[in-house]
């Protein structure tokens, strides 16, 4: 994944993550959307390969994109946080639409 600016405007709903049986939820603007995943930041790490479901919710839809991941790396340490990174499976052509549209449309 490439590196980009967090999004600190704002526009962007929290992002709803998964985990197992937690659920956490991450402010918009520690969020990274990609064509293909995304990357937060949490205060405790994720073990890499851990399955993961994901809910987006862009500014100007009120529908949900609801994705299941795979985390691929989580770097960090328990005073800065862990920066997890995320790749979706098996995303619908439309869903994958959208993601783009979400990821090429975010602040830099």
């Amino acid at each position: 994944m490439s590196t980009t600016k967090l999004d600190t405007s704002g526009a962007f709903q929290p992002v709803t993550v998964q985990v197992q049986h937690t659920r956490l939820n991450v402010p918009a603007s520690g969020v990274r959307i990609r064509k293909n995943g995304i990357e937060f930041r949490i205060a405790a790490p994720i073990p890499t390969w851990t399955e993961m479901f994901v809910d987006l919710v862009s500014p100007g839809d009120t529908k949900k994109l609801h994705c299941r991941g795979i985390v691929v790396a989580c770097a960090g340490n328990r005073h800065s946080g862990y920066l997890v990174s995320m790749v979706f499976m098996n995303l619908s052509r439309q869903s994958q639409e959208q993601l783009s549209s979400l990821a090429f449309t975010q602040p830099s």
